[in-house]
């Protein structure tokens, strides 16, 4: 492939609708939505709106066989990828590049298990919440996509420099760290910690940032995370609870987390790709993680 021209996202929730708009304002033949028939329905009698702005794709089924892609972007919910992953077979051609923007470090794995390493990218969204309220969704800009490889996995590495020259077309920000995997872990230490006790005590990230009580219970669920991530082969991790703590206190105040927009809103939460890994590791490795076995409780309880 010399090129990224034809994208087709999944999933245009609060992260992927910031991209769907994006790519659709850049070049709306391009780009395609992946739908079932109740969301195609429901999509076309109420469209979902962006920052006030009505949002019409170019929806296509998964049955459709006239389509292929060079770049797919999952940004589902975790309980949705199982089946995304069967769903985007027709799209899937020998070069496609496959990105994951959900939450976790678990997400690749299950694509590579279906279409291999070699075009699966690591990936995630960081930057301020978008906020989603039913098909109304709003943003205001302030984010990144990360993208790399692990060296290990034998990625091509030219994906990297074909998807970095799509991102500056479209004008997309995003970030390849020389250290993807650190970088996958950073992002997940500050999921574990401040989605899950957010959820639980519905506090948005202001109520967080001000109580010093709420900040030390944080960095006791984040050194789970820590101590995973070492057990896991992740070097240089002296400093990441620090370096989590900055991005935590960057988000905006009355900004909610993605788990505590799913409590509220009565749809199902990410706990098990949180916790649950959390918890599924700290077995594999020896390692106790008496914080993440209560707040999976907790959580479940909720639901």
């Amino acid at each position: 492939m010399k090129e990224i021209k034809n994208i087709l996202i999944c999933g245009i929730g609060a992260v992927g609708a910031i991209y769907a708009n994006k790519i659709h304002e850049y070049d709306s033949k391009s780009l395609k939505i992946l739908v079932d028939k109740k969301r195609l329905e429901n999509y076309t009698k109420n469209p979902k709106t962006f920052n006030g702005k009505v949002l019409n794709f170019d929806y296509i089924l998964p049955e459709n066989t006239d389509f292929q892609a060079d770049l797919i972007i999952i940004a589902t919910k975790f309980d949705g990828l199982n089946e995304v992953v069967k769903n985007i077979k027709n799209f899937v051609k020998e070069d496609t590049i496959i990105m994951s923007l959900l939450n976790g470090v678990t997400s690749e794995e299950i694509i590579a298990e279906k279409y291999g390493w070699k075009h699966t990218l690591i990936s995630y969204f960081i930057g301020h919440s978008a906020m989603r309220n039913g098909n109304i969704i709003t943003h205001d800009g302030i984010g990144d996509i990360v993208f790399g490889i692990n060296p290990s996995n034998g990625t091509d590495k030219n994906d990297i420099k074909l998807v970095k020259e799509f991102f500056d077309k479209v004008k997309i920000a995003y970030r390849t760290p020389d250290d993807m995997m650190r970088a996958y872990w950073l992002k997940f230490m500050l999921n574990v910690s401040a989605n899950q006790l957010s959820a639980i005590m519905h506090l948005t990230f202001g109520d967080m940032q001000s109580n010093p009580k709420f900040v030390e219970l944080l960095k006791k669920v984040m050194n789970e995370v820590l101590q995973i991530a070492k057990a896991q082969g992740i070097k240089n991790t002296n400093t990441m609870i620090e370096e989590a703590m900055v991005g935590f206190n960057s988000m905006i105040p009355n900004g909610k987390t993605s788990m505590l927009q799913d409590i509220e809103a009565g749809r199902k939460t990410e706990v098990e790709m949180f916790a649950g890994t959390i918890v599924k590791l700290g077995k594999k490795h020896n390692i106790p993680t008496p914080y993440n076995l209560v707040l999976k409780d907790m959580i479940n309880i909720i639901e």
